[in-house]
């Protein structure tokens, strides 16, 4: 029998609704049920869209920042005891013992804090519900939160699903991706709650100064903000950068929750084990939202995770130096091929500038670049509130095998500047 719920029809509503349906002239019983307003605030993402591009097409995926080279084997081979030493019921919710205390360890020595394993860390399904549980936890309707742009596609839609109003503060791309400070200071409101720090940056690979981070901790301090650090990318740093933590400044211990993961440090992507360090009264109300959103990460992959967090010191040097070769041949690569290139100093992505290839944006851009020539990429206008403001701009991703850069190099010589009159502006639907 058809009912009213599987016609989609709404034969009642609430005020908001009534109120809706007058101001779109639909009529009562015709309209399909409506999702929450909520939703609304922000769009799928762009990265994610264009790796199901890649895979529709066959293109070559320097889009999304995962790596296609296999995790370290110790790591893998942790994982596979775990599963069969029984670790596939759930853990604590707020994490398996054994991997808070390698967290707390590992930072002791790496980030320069000293944390207690019980009181202080939430362990989370990844960086991704880490940052969302930190701001639902933190964060009133009508707050307002700092991020930095070109932004991290996350940070818009976790502000606004906690209620926040994002205030935006620009990232200069110029070599070194300056920021002013004057400009976060003028950001500050009465209303505002806290300020977000990405760093190594995605998606400049911007890596903060040590006097970047003082002025910011001095800003945080003078007005009473938290401030949210988003660290995933910490040990992937180049040119003899080194990562400065803002909770280990003076001050801000008591002010700031870190997020990580193993993610990129660690090349396990799909693994989703992320963590929170965060003021004991702050973690208390992280662990509430963290156990009605998702109970808990994945048991046998925290405890693979320990293995991981042990690792010597000269894994994380051998990373960066990895990464930075994989950093210089693309930026070769990119070049060769007519691209105006920012250097990255962290993470592993380059943003390039495509205003002079004659297309009008950059989603026309990168969909001829996905479905013509076989390389995907993110549009730049993804990382800004006003798509405007990155038209001109494509971001790649070096997290890759050095085959699938070279078999990218190949595909991308059919850009070269010379050849750049063959390649005709064409409108997507």
């Amino acid at each position: 029998m058809r009912t009213a719920w599987n016609r989609g029809i709404l034969v009642s509503g609430t005020p908001a609704t009534m109120k809706l349906k007058r101001s779109t002239g639909i009529r009562e019983g015709d309209e399909m049920i409506l999702t929450a307003a909520r939703v609304g605030v922000f769009t799928e993402s762009v990265i994610r869209e264009m790796t199901r591009l890649a895979m529709e097409h066959g293109a070559i995926n320097l889009a999304q920042g995962f790596p296609d080279f296999p995790a370290p084997a110790d790591l893998l081979a942790a994982g596979a005891r775990a599963l069969a030493d029984g670790h596939n019921q759930y853990a604590v919710t707020w994490g398996a013992p054994r991997l808070r205390q390698a967290i707390a360890e590992k930072v002791r020595w790496f980030n320069g804090l000293e944390v207690e394993p019980d009181r202080h860390i939430t362990v989370t399904c990844g960086a991704t519900e880490a940052m969302m549980a930190t701001m639902l936890a933190t964060i009133n309707p009508g707050d307002e939160v700092i991020v930095f742009e070109p932004f991290y596609e996350n940070y818009g839609p976790d502000a606004k699903l906690s209620g926040a109003v994002p205030k935006f503060v620009p990232i200069r791309l110029a070599p070194g991706f300056p920021i002013d400070l004057d400009d976060v200071k003028a950001a500050i409101t009465p209303y505002t709650k806290a300020i977000i720090v990405n760093t190594p940056h995605n998606p400049t690979g911007k890596v903060f100064a040590r006097e970047e981070l003082e002025g910011i901790a001095d800003l945080c301090q003078r007005h009473n903000l938290l401030a949210f650090t988003d660290e995933v990318y910490e040990h992937i740093v180049y040119d003899g950068q080194r990562h400065t933590s803002l909770a280990a400044l003076p001050g801000m211990r008591e002010r700031t929750v870190v997020v990580n993961s193993i993610s990129k440090s660690y090349s396990v992507t799909g693994w989703r084990v992320g963590w929170t360090i965060a003021p004991a009264h702050i973690s208390d109300g992280i662990r509430k939202v963290h156990d009605f959103l998702t109970v808990g990460a994945a048991a046998p992959l925290q405890e693979a995770a320990v293995t991981a967090l042990g690792f010597p010191r000269a894994y994380y040097a051998e990373l960066s130096a990895m990464y930075q070769r994989k950093r210089d041949a693309l930026l070769e690569i990119l070049r060769e091929a007519g691209f105006e290139c920012l250097v990255p100093a962290g993470a592993y992505y380059i943003m390039c500038d495509i205003g002079d290839w004659g297309y009008p944006n950059d989603v026309e851009f990168s969909r001829f670049l996905v479905q013509e020539i076989g390389v995907a990429t993110v549009p730049g206008s993804s990382f800004f509130r006003d798509p405007e403001a990155g038209k001109d701009i494509i971001r790649f991703t070096f997290c890759k095998k050095e085959e699938t850069l070279r078999a990218a190099e190949e595909r991308l010589q059919k850009l070269k500047p010379n050849n750049r009159l063959l390649v005709k502006p064409t409108r997507y639907a």
